[in-house]
């Protein structure tokens, strides 16, 4: 990497003014679908080479929408705001529970930052969250917001019998955006690598996802949160070895761990923040969990890499270093361990019936 001083930081994102995450939080459902269990329906069994342990699986009460409410309320029990400051909030997701009505507005309403608030929903694939993070940096870096509130929540879905079923998820993550002077975490840098590499997509009217198999590592996944992560690290003049935690998006188990590896991570830099073998791939809110899980044990002056990725294709890096702040305030809400470890296992045929899978007409 670069040093500081021949590093090109005309590339990053940053805003006027400091910004930083004053509050956060998570939200996963109880219900737990073992890998073993989808491999005993389609493969007779067979548990050599799962991609995860188990997934989480939303209840029939649950959506995209009760799931950020959830994150939401978290995020301001920590931040000790009054919703009314808030002047956005942005729902990324690719499960939204409506086509043509916005998630945002839902959410809004249900924590109290009605009426006079901006309100979108935002959809890249899974890293939707992470890019109404970087909109949330600029609106609060501008000056025109003092808070706004960046959400990934997804409730995945899998063809049965596809590679997709055994970790398609449920789950997400809010993160509400202000002045430095307030934050937890504080970001020192963010940068975006985007390019059309279609290599999952799903057409109106699809009730599954398509994917492009193996293309969907070196062309897309690796190429993208490389290329994102050696950028950032570059403009900034930081190597892997200046990090504590590391969090990157997570499709399976091994994606992220070769990631790490070949960017010069080290096995316990990324272990807090790797929830997927547990909960499974969460889409929008897949990395944002996986942060929540650090923030949820990060000591003041640690810093952070945060690296999401979003068929299509494109990554959002982001550098941030913890205050002393985070001490205080992370006890406010439940960790985000807690949800895990509050689990109901369930079999297929109670998972079918939750998703909607079983169609009778």
């Amino acid at each position: 990497m670069n040093d500081r001083s021949t590093a090109d930081t005309s590339v990053l994102l940053k805003p006027d003014r400091e910004v930083g995450i004053v509050g956060y939080g998570a939200y996963v459902p109880r219900y737990r679908l073992p890998a073993a269990e989808i491999s005993r329906i389609w493969k007779g069994g067979q548990e050599s080479g799962l991609p995860v342990k188990e997934k989480a699986v939303p209840g029939l009460d649950e959506d995209t929408a009760t799931m950020s409410i959830e994150a939401a309320r978290n995020s301001l029990a920590r931040a000790g705001i009054d919703p009314q400051a808030i002047r956005a909030v942005w729902v990324g997701s690719e499960s939204h529970p409506y086509a043509v009505k916005p998630t945002s507005t839902i959410v809004a309403e249900a924590i109290g930052a009605t009426p006079g608030v901006q309100a979108a929903d935002w959809e890249f694939a899974c890293k939707a969250g992470t890019e109404a993070i970087v909109a949330c940096i600029g609106l609060v870096g501008s000056g025109m917001a003092r808070y706004a509130l960046a959400i990934g929540a997804d409730t995945a879905q899998g063809r049965p019998g596809d590679e997709l079923e055994y970790t398609a998820a449920a789950g997400g993550a809010a993160y509400l955006i202000g002045p430095a002077g307030e934050s937890l975490a504080v970001f020192e840098g963010c940068y975006s690598y985007v390019t059309d590499t279609p290599d999952f997509w799903r057409r109106p009217h699809m009730h599954y996802p398509s994917h492009g198999y193996r293309f969907t590592g070196e062309p897309a996944y690796f190429h993208h949160i490389v290329s994102a992560a050696e950028t950032l690290l570059s403009a900034l003049g930081r190597r892997p070895a200046d990090y504590r935690y590391a969090v990157f998006h997570q499709p399976n188990t091994k994606f992220p761990q070769r990631v790490a590896e070949r960017l010069g991570f080290q096995p316990e830099q990324i272990e807090t923040g790797l929830l997927v073998p547990f909960i499974g791939n969460t889409y929008a809110g897949s990395s944002l969990i996986g942060l929540s899980a650090v923030l949820d044990e990060a000591q003041p002056g640690d810093r952070v890499l945060l690296v999401s990725f979003g068929s299509g294709a494109g990554s959002d890096a982001f550098s941030l270093q913890v205050t002393e702040r985070i001490v205080e305030r992370r006890d406010r809400a439940p960790r985000t361990r807690d949800y895990i470890r509050r689990r109901q296992e369930i079999d297929y045929g109670t998972y079918v019936r939750y998703r909607r899978k079983l169609h009778t007409h």
